[in-house]
């Protein structure tokens, strides 16, 4: 997944590996969230699909 903030908005993507990007609407990100807090909040909303292997949301880079 990837996230942008584009005109004050968060947009939310998943990225799928041949490099194709579709937009989430089904998720929304306070625009006054900070881009430091991205983690937490995305960690928190997906938490039901974390695994041993995959216990948190982070940041790749």
């Amino acid at each position: 997944m990837s996230v942008l903030k584009k005109n004050e908005e968060w947009q939310l993507f998943n990225e799928s590996d041949t490099g194709i990007r579709s937009r989430v609407y089904d998720v929304v990100i306070p625009s006054d969230l900070e881009s430091t807090e991205l983690g937490t909040y995305l960690d928190d909303i997906y938490h039901e699909y974390s695994s041993e292997k995959h216990p948190n949301v982070i940041e790749l880079g």
